[in-house]
C-alpha cells in the first residue's frame, strides 16, 4: 500500500492487531490519538471490491444516518484513490455469535434483555426508512457495558417510496432469509427483518437454528414450509412470539412496532420497548465544544460551524470520540502530547524512523489480559486469499496483507506467546478450558488434530492461524486459536476466534477440534 493513501489514517489513529476478516475487508484494532479512545478499524481495497464498491458506498451513508444507542457509531470515513477506511465504535465483547455458543444456550431472562435491545435498535432503522436485510447474531457487538450494537448495512435498503415499497434483491445470509425473499417473489424489507429476529430469537433460545441443512435446497424447502421443532425448555410465551415472528405469509407476521409491547417483551419489564434515539443526529454538545476549541485553537463559534458539517472527517471523529468518553463518565479531554504537535505535521515524504520513535516514545495501547474479540464481521467473505499455499502447518501466504507493512514500520510489535511461553489471560466466553497441565502438550495435540480435519495452519508460538480450502483452493473459513493459560486457577485453555466464513459450520468444526480434550 502507498504511504500516501495511510498517511491521514496514521497521523491520526494508532493501529494494531487485526481483529476481523473477509473477503474484500480486514478490520483492525486502533486508537485514536488525540482522545486515547478504542476504535475498529475497517480496511477496504477498492480494487478487491469490485462490483460491491456501490454496496459499501450504501453502508457508508446508511451509517453517516444513523445515530442510536444499539447501532454501531461511524466516526470517520477516509477515502484513497485505493482504499476506503472505515473507522467505527469498538466493541471489546466480540460478536453475540460466540456469546451464544459459549454459554450453549441463553436464558429467557438474559435473552429478553438483549432482544429488547435488538428491537429498539431495529424500531429505530425502520423509522429512519431502511431495512437492514442481513440479520443475524454475528452482526451484532457487545460493547463494554454488555449492550449490543448492531453492525454491516452493506446489504441494507432504503426504498425511495418508503418502507412499504416492495424490493426484489435476494440477500442476506441462507438460514436467516424470509420465505418470500428464498422464493424470488417482491417482499417488504421491514416484513423480511421481522422474520431473520425470529430467527435470532430461536437462535439466543435454542443455541442452533430452526432451519438448518447442509443442502441449500432443502434447507430452502425447511424455511418455505416454515416448521420447525420447538424444544421441551420453551416457555409458552416464547414458542407463541416465535410463531407470530416466523410467519410463512408475511401478512400474518407480527410488526416490529407489535413488538414494542408485546406482553413477552414487557415481562418482568412493565414498559414498552424505548426504541427512540438517545443521541439524535445533529446534537451538538457544548463540553465538547469547548474542549474542542480550547484544544485545536478555534473559536467556539468556528468550531461549531465545522463540528455541524458532519462531514465523517478528524473533525467529526474527534467530536463524536469525545461524546463517547462523556456518555460513558470520562473527562471530556483532548490528550495534550508533545507527540501530537510531531504527528500533525506527518507527511509522506518524510523519513519513517523519527515517527517510530516517537511513538516508541508514548507507548503503546495496554493489551487486555484476553486477546480482543472480533469485533466486526465482514460481508462478502467468499474471497480467496493469494499466495503461496502449503498444507500441514508450513506456510501458506499470510493472512496479514494490504497495510501491514507499513503499520510494522509505524508501531512496535507486541509480545505474543513465543519462546516467552503462552500469554497469560482472564476468563473470557470464547475461550475452552482443558484439564491438561501442560500447555505444550496441548498445542502439541492441537498440531496433530488440525490436518486429521483437513485444516491448514500457520503457527505462531502458542498461536495457530487456521483455515480451511473449498473448490479450486478458495478460503472457505479463517479462524485462530491459541492456547493459553488461565489466571487464578491456573488453567491450560485454548482461545478460539473466528476471523472469516459461516459461523455454524465453524462452530461445529471448532467444537470437533476441542472435544479432543477432557474438558
Amino acid at each position: 500500500m502507498a504511504m500516501d493513501s495511510a498517511a491521514e489514517l496514521l497521523k491520526n489513529y494508532e493501529v494494531y492487531e487485526t481483529i476481523g476478516s473477509g473477503g474484500f475487508a480486514k478490520v483492525k484494532l486502533g486508537r485514536h490519538i488525540l482522545t486515547g479512545e478504542k476504535v475498529a478499524i475497517k480496511i477496504m481495497d477498492k480494487k478487491d471490491l469490485g462490483d460491491d464498491l456501490p454496496r459499501v458506498k450504501l453502508e457508508i451513508e446508511a451509517m453517516k444516518s444513523l445515530s442510536h444507542q444499539h447501532v454501531c457509531r461511524l466516526y470517520h470515513v477516509i477515502e484513497t484513490n485505493t482504499q476506503i477506511f472505515m473507522v467505527l465504535e469498538y466493541c471489546p465483547g466480540g460478536e453475540l455469535f460466540d456469546y451464544i455458543i459459549a454459554k450453549d444456550r441463553l436464558s429467557e431472562e438474559e435473552t429478553r434483555v438483549f432482544f429488547r435491545q435488538i428491537v429498539s435498535a431495529m424500531a429505530y432503522v425502520h423509522s429512519q426508512g431502511y431495512a437492514h436485510r442481513d440479520l443475524k447474531p454475528e452482526n451484532l457487538l457487545i460493547d463494554e457495558d454488555h449492550n449490543l450494537k448492531l453492525i454491516d448495512f452493506g446489504l441494507c435498503a432504503k426504498p425511495k417510496g418508503g418502507l412499504s415499497y416492495e424490493l426484489m434483491t435476494c440477500c442476506g445470509s441462507p438460514a436467516y432469509a424470509a420465505p418470500e425473499l428464498i422464493q424470488g417473489k417482491a417482499y417488504i424489507g421491514s416484513e423480511a427483518d421481522v422474520w431473520s429476529m425470529g430467527v435470532l430469537l430461536f437462535a439466543l433460545l435454542c443455541g442452533y437454528l430452526p432451519f438448518d441443512d447442509d443442502n441449500c435446497m432443502a434447507l430452502y424447502r425447511k424455511i418455505t414450509k416454515g416448521v420447525f421443532d420447538n424444544p421441551r425448555w420453551l416457555s409458552p410465551g416464547s414458542i407463541l412470539l416465535l410463531n407470530q415472528m416466523m410467519q410463512v405469509n408475511p401478512r400474518h407476521r407480527v410488526t416490529v412496532r407489535q413488538l414494542l409491547d408485546h406482553p413477552w417483551m414487557m415481562t418482568g419489564y412493565g414498559s414498552p420497548v424505548e426504541w427512540h434515539s438517545k443521541r439524535p443526529l445533529g446534537y451538538i454538545d457544548e463540553d465538547c465544544i469547548t474542549e474542542m476549541a480550547v484544544s485545536l485553537q478555534h473559536s467556539r463559534n468556528t468550531t461549531r460551524q465545522m463540528v455541524s458539517q458532519w462531514r465523517y472527517d478528524h473533525t467529526t471523529a474527534i467530536y463524536l470520540l469525545l461524546l463517547s468518553k462523556k456518555q460513558r463518565g470520562k473527562p471530556v479531554r483532548i490528550r495534550h502530547l508533545p507527540i501530537l504537535k510531531a504527528l500533525s505535521s506527518f507527511s509522506p515524504s518524510k523519513s519513517l524512523a523519527p515517527l517510530h520513535c516517537l511513538r516508541l516514545a508514548e507507548g503503546r495501547i495496554p493489551a487486555d489480559d484476553g486477546v480482543l474479540s472480533r469485533s466486526l464481521d465482514m460481508a462478502g467473505a467468499a474471497g480467496a486469499d493469494s499466495g503461496p499455499k502449503r498444507r500441514g502447518g508450513k506456510v501458506f501466504g499470510s493472512l496479514e496483507r494490504g497495510l501491514d507493512k507499513v503499520i510494522t514500520l509505524l508501531t512496535p510489535g507486541r509480545r505474543r506467546g513465543g519462546r516467552d511461553g503462552p500469554r497469560r489471560i482472564k476468563a473470557q466466553y470464547n475461550v475452552t478450558l482443558t484439564s491438561q497441565t501442560s500447555p505444550d502438550q496441548v498445542l502439541n495435540q492441537l498440531l496433530s488434530i488440525l490436518p486429521e480435519k483437513n485444516v491448514d495452519f500457520l503457527q505462531k508460538g502458542y498461536t495457530l492461524k487456521c483455515r480451511t480450502q473449498g473448490d479450486f483452493g478458495k478460503v472457505t473459513m479463517a479462524f485462530e486459536l491459541e492456547v493459553c493459560l488461565l489466571h487464578r486457577p491456573e488453567v491450560v485453555c485454548v482461545r478460539r476466534q473466528r476471523l472469516k466464513g459461516d459461523s455454524w459450520v465453524y462452530k461445529k468444526l471448532v467444537e470437533d477440534i476441542l472435544s479432543t480434550f477432557s474438558i
